[in-house]
């Protein structure tokens, strides 16, 4: 069964912090679909910056069920549609496909993790340059394409 199989209602599960792996996996031994949309992002390890999966949600992951007595809040179906179309059969969120001169972009990963960019330039080989504000002045930095997210 894929992620693209979704003629289910969604609902939305709160866990607690820095458990949702734990979470999901224990959902899926008891029968449940879930979704846990993942982006790549890098964690400083003693200066270094090393590639990771982080879930897009944190805290928090969808649930298909049936459920009986204390209702949960649904969550519309096309919120979830849009968020599985961007994710491969992994959970894992796919580089933004149509960039373009003008976009603002997250960095995902890298020393600028979490800078908000304005992309300058697309070159063939997936190298975006981008604008950003650093120390009250404007730097250009080249940066690959899945290392950015639309804002």
């Amino acid at each position: 069964m894929t992620y693209h199989d979704h003629a289910k209602s969604w609902f939305l599960a709160q866990l607690k912090p820095n458990c949702v792996h734990i979470a999901d996996r224990n959902l899926k031994q008891q029968g449940f679909q879930t979704f846990l949309p993942m982006e790549e992002g890098s964690q400083n390890r003693k200066g270094r910056f090393i590639p990771s999966l982080r879930p897009v949600f944190p805290g928090y992951v969808f649930v298909s069920f049936v459920s009986f007595g204390n209702e949960p809040a649904i969550v519309p179906f096309d919120i979830v549609n849009q968020l599985m179309l961007r994710c491969d059969n992994d959970g894992k969120m796919l580089p933004p496909k149509l960039l373009k001169s003008g976009d603002e972009v997250r960095i995902t990963s890298g020393p600028f993790v979490d800078f908000v960019a304005t992309i300058d330039n697309i070159r063939p080989d997936q190298r975006v340059w981008v604008l950003m504000e650093i120390m009250g002045g404007q730097t250009r930095v080249a940066v690959k394409v899945d290392q950015l997210q639309t804002v």
